[in-house]
């Protein structure tokens, strides 16, 4: 994994712009500790930091390939797993390989086949390729958009970057968060292909954008399509668990040590048995970690955690045999402060998982210490239909963001609870912004003719989760993960996996009753029973009332010091939140102190310029 960046431009010489690209390329310095390289031409000036997974000594980039009538240069992040088989249909179209690394076989793919090789990639990937045949730069980013990719367009060219940090690195660009930006943050949901930042646009998934003198354009090159289903139910569970299997096995292939993320949740444990298996065909053993915190007290569960992970993640490492870690967090590393400007500075906004992003990075980090790569049950969830608002008929009625939907109807769970209602509902109209994002992420979902209702209904849960919750947990993997160096897989996302299982009806996704019967009946045989009918528990986060009362206090900093942050916040409420017993704080009242903690840290650090219209 690593970080890109590029600059174009035809209507002066970049040739002579080393010190801007570089000044871009430094802000990924995490995303690729162990090399830095850039190209400079006449029009184009193209970044890379590297993290060295596959062919450490021949995979440096950029990476150029001389043609008879110009170069062809990638910056590429990302893996594509099945480049083996590329490779070799490559080489008998006359293509000789220099080294042994996936990039190349992007990049000569590309060659080969143009804009076009993206749909012959099984993978994560985001890349820019200056074609110095014609003068134009291509982006590419991956089909369910593992990996970031932004860009922003200038008069005479274009600027991008892996994360918008080295896009807002360029003296031309100033860091603007207008109205759109703003309800964007707040509204809690991601559409693609938006950024917060004025001028800036994310690559959305499945998407080429071409960039040459006549203009920018993107052109989409994969999207989720409705198609009958043929396969009966045992066939289906067949199918899965033969894709998994060969998914999981393609995704084991690193030249430095790699480990899977082990949560004791049926997603994670899935992984986690399939990579053990695969490892010890070939006479290795998987390596597994665990996040945990310091208990006080006993566990108490809740509706969204009803048992703790721990026990469920021992019984799985018994039972497939790895070589496990636990690392284990107390409440002074998840909230100190450092720890939430390294998590807001990853994701360059505010607004994020708060704790959750802190636990996860103070995860990766320790991991970082052991392997370098690391295989994520992320996006199970979207695809197999496992949160439970997807099995409420109240949100099912509902023709609304599902997750805002289920928010509403729980009253500490609210994602807007103690923002100011002021700025909510008068200035930036977050119920309307709401109302018309959803109308626009349902109005071009494919649908098969004479579909039942309820099916199409679900068919359009399923499709939004994929394309934009799915789209924000991504993100948030990727930032955790990349700012301490790690690469994270996350087996769930291939496309094979996604287009099959979205095309089954729901009634087959539930077809036991349960959530996510497709993929429980998939892995069964491979995990203890009791993992196996494990219900669905979020995230885990510390119940310890010492993170709390130090959220408390600096909170209360805040308010003293009238920091500008608290203006957004309804701060009567906040006080009141500030001033009782921290095992008597609201669960809504919590997770404002971690959106007005990273409102300021965000402000602080980043120093964006607000322009409300």
């Amino acid at each position: 994994m690593c970080g890109i960046t590029g600059w174009i431009s035809f209507a002066r010489d970049l040739a002579r712009e080393g010190a801007v690209l570089a000044g871009m390329n430094a802000t990924m310095a995490c995303r690729g500790p162990d090399a830095e390289g850039t190209w400079l031409g006449r029009h184009a000036a193209l970044g890379h930091r590297r993290l060295a997974v596959i062919d450490i000594e021949g995979g440096a980039q950029p990476m150029t390939v001389e043609t008879p009538d110009g170069p062809v240069v990638v910056t590429y992040s990302g893996e594509a797993y099945n480049f083996t088989e590329l490779r070799a249909e490559l080489r008998r179209r006359g293509h000789a390989f220099r080294t042994a690394s996936d990039t190349e076989v992007v990049l000569r793919g590309y060659v080969e086949w143009g804009a076009a090789v993206a749909d012959r990639l099984n993978g994560m990937y985001a890349m820019g390729i200056w074609d110095g045949r014609a003068d134009r730069l291509v982006l590419i980013r991956d089909r369910l958009g593992v990996k970031p990719l932004y860009y922003h367009p200038l008069g005479d060219g274009v600027l991008f970057g892996s994360e918008a940090k080295a896009v807002l690195a360029h003296p031309q660009v100033e860091p603007v968060v207008d109205t759109e930006g703003l309800r964007e943050l707040f509204g809690f949901v991601k559409t693609p292909g938006r950024a917060i930042w004025s001028g800036m646009r994310e690559v959305p998934p499945g998407t080429v954008v071409t960039v040459d003198r006549s203009g920018v354009r993107e052109h989409t090159y994969w999207r989720l399509e409705a198609a009958e289903h043929r396969d009966d139910t045992d066939t289906t569970v067949g199918r899965v668990a033969e894709l998994l299997d060969d998914i999981v096995a393609r995704q084991l292939v690193a030249d430095v040590p790699l480990c899977v993320l082990l949560s004791g949740g049926l997603d994670s444990s899935a992984l986690t048995a399939l990579a053990a298996r695969a490892m010890e065909r070939r006479g290795e053993r998987a390596r597994s970690f665990t996040v945990d915190y310091e208990q006080r007290g006993e566990f108490a569960a809740d509706e969204l955690r009803g048992s703790r992970d721990a026990p469920f993640a021992r019984e799985v490492v018994e039972h497939v045999g790895t070589e496990h870690h636990a690392i284990t967090l107390d409440h002074q590393e998840l909230a100190d402060p450092e720890v939430r400007v390294a998590t807001v500075t990853a994701r360059d906004q505010p607004f994020g998982f708060g704790e959750a992003d802190n636990s996860l990075y103070l995860l990766f980090r320790a991991i970082r210490e052991h392997s370098t790569v690391a295989l994520s049950g992320e996006s199970a969830d979207e695809v197999f239909g496992g949160y439970p608002w997807f099995h409420l008929p109240v949100v099912q009625r509902v023709a609304a963001f599902p997750w805002v939907t289920a928010s509403q109807l729980d009253p500490a769970g609210h994602p807007t609870k103690l923002i100011d209602p002021e700025l909510l509902l008068s200035t930036l109209d977050i119920p309307g912004y709401w109302a018309q994002r959803y109308a626009e992420a349902v109005a071009g979902i494919p649908v098969r003719e004479g579909e039942d209702p309820h099916e199409r209904r679900m068919r359009e849960f399923c499709h939004v989760h994929l394309t934009s919750l799915l789209g924000m947990l991504l993100d948030r993997k990727d930032r955790m993960s990349m700012a301490v160096g790690l690469e994270v897989r996350v087996p769930f996302c291939d496309h094979r996996l996604v287009e099959y299982v979205y095309n089954t009806p729901w009634s087959m996704k539930t077809f036991d009753g349960r959530e996510k019967s497709l993929l429980r009946a998939a892995v069964r045989g491979l995990l203890p029973a009791a993992v196996a009918d494990r219900r669905k528990a979020l995230y885990p986060t510390t119940q310890d009332p010492r993170y709390v009362a130090a959220l408390q206090r600096q909170v209360g900093d805040l308010l003293s010091a009238a920091h500008q942050a608290t203006d957004w916040f309804d701060r009567d409420a906040l006080r009141a939140a500030v001033s009782g017993p921290p095992e008597a704080v609201a669960r809504d009242a919590r997770e404002a102190f971690e959106r007005v903690l990273d409102l300021a840290t965000w402000l602080d650090v980043r120093r964006p310029v607000i322009k409300i219209s």
